[in-house]
């Protein structure tokens, strides 16, 4: 039996040990460890930067010992400095800049340990290496920086604080000319100082992509080697400092490094969520103005997750997952790559009305169409036995691509046409017969983009939990209300959009709520997880001590203008829009003594601060 199999158990026992109050002296010196039964979120306040749609609010971290929020200001590049001694009004002291290092570097992502803050800094040129900046949190002085690897996407200290680790997600160009190498740096901290640089890297995996893409890694990009595709997007750390697991998004895995040798041990495929199935249903038609939960046999969602986190139940390291999708989207705003010329760029994204047409491809040339889609066929077909029960035939699609059904859903044409044993396309004809002549792919299954969920893993990236439908169930309940004073039906708003308003079901057709924030928090006994969803906004609070058994305990969403088409022009009411970074703050370092939770959110540009609050029956 797996040991986290028996926290529900342990963990209740100490619910009751501790809400017990002893009568021995003994115990009169040791502070009571209060375990809360459930928890709420209240809104506290925020700072606005006051600029919409500029990503002027994105990472936050906290200081406990200057009572300081840090928050990412992509729009200008740096950090702002927040005084949140008074929580329910942060307050901006200064901006710290990273121009020293050169000039037009940006910051990506900042973390906070023992009074030293890291920052991941990108290079002017996002394909060129970049840095990790060391600062002293209390005098906001930099100490120092070392060169790190393309575009530093994530930073976090070890829970030890003797490591600095950064996610260099190493993307290509926009024109994909340029294509460096995904890694993982490792930087010891000693005394103020970067000491060392050490770089976990994936070239020893080059010789291993034909395995990999049969375990399930999406290794896909056009001429890329196996350590150039892996994009390493977020880094979760066990509780000893000994293991790091970084989310590989687009490629659907996690790395897992070993920290003391600098070396990536294994990469873990995350498999696919089974849409077919009950309680995995999903909206896939931002056109038929309905909310529509349903099961769609040969629909595969691929997890893909963005943020990741690290908790402990019963010495066992599980991680929790915010699987957000991601599609690579490169060249998209150069016309030459939709003229035909495929070396311009790299689009793997396709709704499935325009993937699956009687007609063929060439219908969408000059438009929407892939060039390196159109190498591969000349149009596509849909197997008739998956997908029968919406009207497909082996030479026509029928019904399934219809808008109020699979129409307007986007997916990956990369993957889900039937392959020989060499990874070749088997070529069908237009009367859907194999045909060694033909020139029409088949598609087995169709590949949607994230999960619509979160889900916990154990350490070898096996799926202990997931949440399966039960977050667009939930946007679709009465139960579901928007607004820090809870007062707007969520319904409403069902999978609406984070930089518009007035909008209903517009995101059905691509990831839904998007969930991509996660932080974790333990309060007593318990542990919770708090899941930032980007596009409807909000955070939805979870209850996940026992792994096998998560349990939704609120969701608070502080947008208040959902009806005002334009949200820029209203910003100073409209509230919080699309958040992007997550941190817990435990009572023991609030600055009210409560339990908090500060979420950076990019299209408002605001940084909100909800208390956390312990019921105890």
């Amino acid at each position: 039996m797996k040991k986290w199999m028996m926290a529900a158990t342990s963990a209740a026992l100490l619910a009751t040990l501790a809400g017990c109050k002893s009568s021995s002296s003994d115990d009169n010196d040791a502070p009571e460890v209060v375990t809360p039964d459930s928890i709420t979120l209240n809104y506290l306040g925020r700072y606005s930067a006051n600029i919409f749609g500029a990503s002027a609010a994105e990472i936050p971290a906290f200081d406990p010992v200057n009572q300081r929020i840090f928050i990412v200001n992509a729009q200008k590049g740096a950090v702002d400095v927040l005084n949140a001694a008074d929580p329910t009004n942060p307050v901006l002291l200064q901006e710290l800049t990273v121009e020293s290092i050169t000039e037009g570097a940006v910051v990506n992502s900042i973390a906070y340990k023992g009074g030293y803050l890291a920052v991941a800094v990108e290079a002017p040129t996002k394909t060129d290496n970049g840095w990790v900046a060391l600062f002293d949190a209390t005098s906001l002085e930099m100490l120092g920086y070392e060169q790190v690897g393309a575009q530093p996407d994530m930073v976090t200290f070890t829970p030890d604080g003797e490591y600095v680790l950064t996610a260099n997600e190493g993307e290509p160009s926009t024109d994909y000319q340029i294509d460096p190498v995904g890694s993982i740096s490792i930087l010891g901290v000693s005394e103020g100082q970067l000491v060392e640089v050490r770089t976990a890297g994936f070239s020893a995996f080059n010789t291993q992509a034909d395995a990999l893409r049969g375990a399930g890694v999406r290794i896909y990009g056009p001429n890329a080697s196996v350590e150039q595709d892996l994009e390493p997007e977020y880094i979760a750390i066990s509780s000893d400092s000994g293991t790091a697991w970084v989310s590989l998004q687009e490629n659907n895995a996690l790395a897992k490094v070993d920290i003391a040798t600098a070396t990536v041990t294994d990469i873990l495929p995350l498999g696919y969520k089974d849409h077919g199935t009950a309680g995995n249903g999903l909206d896939v038609s931002d056109s038929d103005d309905a909310i529509n939960i349903d099961t769609w046999p040969g629909v595969l969602g691929m997890y893909q997750p963005d943020s990741i986190a690290a908790y402990e139940v019963d010495g066992e390291t599980l991680l929790v997952t915010a699987n957000e999708g991601d599609s690579r989207a490169w060249g998209e705003d150069d016309q030459a790559y939709w003229d035909g010329d495929a070396s311009k760029g790299f689009v793997e994204e396709f709704r499935v009305k325009h993937l699956v047409h009687v007609s063929g491809f060439d219908r969408r040339a000059e438009d929407d169409l892939p060039p390196q889609l159109r190498d591969l066929a000349a149009g596509a077909l849909l197997n008739p036995t998956t997908f029968a029960y919406c009207g497909a035939t082996a030479a026509d699609p029928g019904d399934c691509r219809a808008d109020e059904n699979l129409g307007r859903l986007t997916v990956a044409w990369t993957d889900g046409y039937r392959k020989d044993a060499n990874g070749d396309p088997v070529l069908f004809d237009a009367s859907g017969n194999q045909n060694l002549a033909g020139d029409r792919l088949m598609y087995d299954n169709l590949y949607a983009y994230g999960a619509r969920s979160f889900s916990i893993r154990d350490s070898e990236g096996q799926l202990v939990w997931d949440s399966g439908d039960q977050l667009e169930q939930y946007f679709a309940s009465d139960a579901c209300m928007l607004g820090a004073n809870r007062t707007i039906p969520c319904s409403d708003y069902f999978n609406a959009t984070h930089d518009e308003g007035d909008t209903f079901d517009n995101r059905s057709d691509n990831k839904g709520p998007e969930p991509e924030g996660v932080t974790v928090g333990q309060l007593g006994n318990k542990t919770f997880a708090f899941i930032g969803l980007e596009r409807i906004g909000g955070v939805m609070a979870w209850d996940i001590t026992d792994p096998t058994a998560p349990v939704l305990v609120d969701y608070l969403n502080t947008r208040e203008d959902w009806t005002t088409a334009d949200p820029s022009t209203v910003l100073a009411t409209a509230g919080d829009l699309g958040p992007e970074g997550l941190v817990f703050i435990a009572p023991e370092d609030s600055p009210n003594g409560e339990a908090l939770l500060v979420i950076g959110n990019e299209v408002s540009g605001t940084t909100a601060v909800y208390q956390i609050n312990q019921i105890v029956n």
